[in-house]
Formats: C-alpha cells, structure tokens, sequence
C-alpha cells in the first residue's frame, strides 16, 4: 500500500513524505526549555516526533506538552545501559508514553575494537528486550551507528550488521536505518533496504556533507557534517524509493549540525521538491 500511494505521489510530482523529527536533533534547546523547543517542533509543521529521553519531566507531563502542540511520541530511543541495568523501568516509561517503538542507538564497545564478541552478545540482549517488549505492543528496534559495517575479517564481505541481522529474531527486532551512518561507513543504504527490506521499519532523514570522508567505522563525526537533505552525498529519490519499498513505516529527520533550526526548514523544502 505504501508502494502505491509513493507511486501515485511520484505521478503527481512529488513524494507523499510527511516526516517526523528526532527531538535530539534541538538537544541544546531542550536543555533550556522544553515547552518553547516543543513550540519549535511544532512550527515546523511535524506532527510525529521520536524522543531522545524525556528531558526529566514525568511521562504524563511531557505527554501533557507534546498532546497540547498536537505532537505524537512514535518512537523513542533507550541506552543500552538503561536497558541493561532496568529493562521493567523502560517498559514502563515506554507504555506510559505510549510509543509504538523503543530503540537502542548505540552497542558499548572499546572504541575502534568492535567485533564479534559484542555483536552476539548485543544480538542476544535484543532477542530477549525485543520479546519483553512485544508482549507490551512494542517493537523493540536497532539504530545502526557506522561501526557495524567493518567487515568480519579482512577481504570478507560480510559485515557485523550481516551477523546481527542474521542472529536477531525478526519476531522481535526491527531495525532504524540511519542513512548517515550508513554512507559514513561506506555502504550503500538504497542496497541494503534491499537486501533486509523487512527488518527496516524506521529511518532517520540525515545526509553528509560533500566532501565528507567516508568509509569510517568509528561511529563518530564531527556535526557540522549533518547538512540540510539535498546539499549532501547521498542520493534520496532512490533510496526514498527504496524505503518504500522496503515498507519503512516512519521516517524521522535527524540533524546534529549547530544550525538545525536554519537547516530543518531546508530540508522540509527539499523533501517537498522530489519528484
């Protein structure tokens, strides 16, 4: 269905896009003051965000803001230690916030050493949170992170995002696809949702700057390589096209630049411009 209502909008000029946003991306501002970002968001004209925690205000509170700007919490993103020191807490924050998906952005590892050992054990905990969470109505997902593209050994093709998708239990793991951190590494995000269609259910709206090196699997880059969608590296018709595809449920634009207020707005345009 998603398929067809992309194509009918391709027929009529444009992709039928309508884009949530990753709060994390006015972080500072909402280090500040939370009411006002979320008048921010709003003025934006987003309709559905993605938290990236809850700023130290109860759920029912931030519930409170969020209903009051006509904002819906879809999704939220949970640290690995949080759910590893108080899996029944997130449940609970989670159902009392109503977000239909928890996802972990980030697997501890020594930095520029991650390997198979943290992979199985991160496919193992996500197997056991994911099933924990099912049984709550929530799908439990990974946000890939860059690192996860180092091949297995060298001259292999396979990655450790093969290993974990291969070792996580389609039952109970989804996965967000960051496009970022996927060209930062050096893959290609149009052949991936190809290749796992199905595993793909979120995905996060950030492009790289031109220029910007890649094939990089630390995981880390500097900000103000997050630029506006349509003044990067990456080639959104396709990999639009591809996420539709896939049947990608919710996209969230992501921007870590110091500018995202100046630049969120470039990208709403842009994505109002594809044909």
């Amino acid at each position: 269905m998603r398929f067809i209502i992309l194509l009918l909008s391709l027929l009529n000029g444009a992709f039928a896009l309508d884009p949530g946003l990753q709060l994390y991306s006015l972080r500072d501002s909402f280090k500040k003051d939370v009411p006002s970002s979320l008048d921010k968001v709003k003025a934006f004209g987003i309709k559905e965000v993605e938290l990236a925690g809850t700023y130290g205000m109860a759920p029912d509170a931030l519930l409170k803001e969020l209903s009051a700007r006509g904002l819906t919490a879809v999704s939220g993103h949970y640290q690995y230690g949080q759910l590893e020191k108080d899996l029944p807490k997130c449940m609970e924050e989670a159902k009392a916030l109503g977000l239909k998906y928890v996802v972990c952005p980030w697997i501890p590892h020594v930095p520029a050493m991650f390997g198979m050992e943290s992979t199985e054990k991160a496919a193992a905990d996500f197997n056991k949170w994911g099933a924990a969470f099912a049984k709550e109505g929530i799908t439990f997902a990974y946000h890939n992170h860059g690192y996860e593209f180092k091949p297995i050994a060298e001259g292999s093709d396979k990655t450790f995002l093969d290993v974990l998708m291969e070792k996580t239990d389609p039952k109970f793991v989804a996965f967000e696809m960051d496009v970022f951190w996927v060209v930062h590494p050096g893959a290609d995000p149009e052949k991936l949702l190809n290749k796992y269609h199905s595993r793909w259910q979120l995905m996060h709206l950030k492009d790289i700057a031109k220029g910007a090196r890649t094939g990089v699997y630390t995981g880390h880059a500097p900000n103000g390589q997050s630029v506006a969608l349509g003044t990067g590296q990456v080639k959104w018709p396709a990999v639009l096209g591809a996420a539709s595809k896939a049947g990608v449920k919710h996209y969230f634009i992501e921007d870590e630049n110091a500018d995202a207020e100046k630049q969120i707005p470039e990208t709403l345009k842009y994505l109002q411009t594809l044909k």
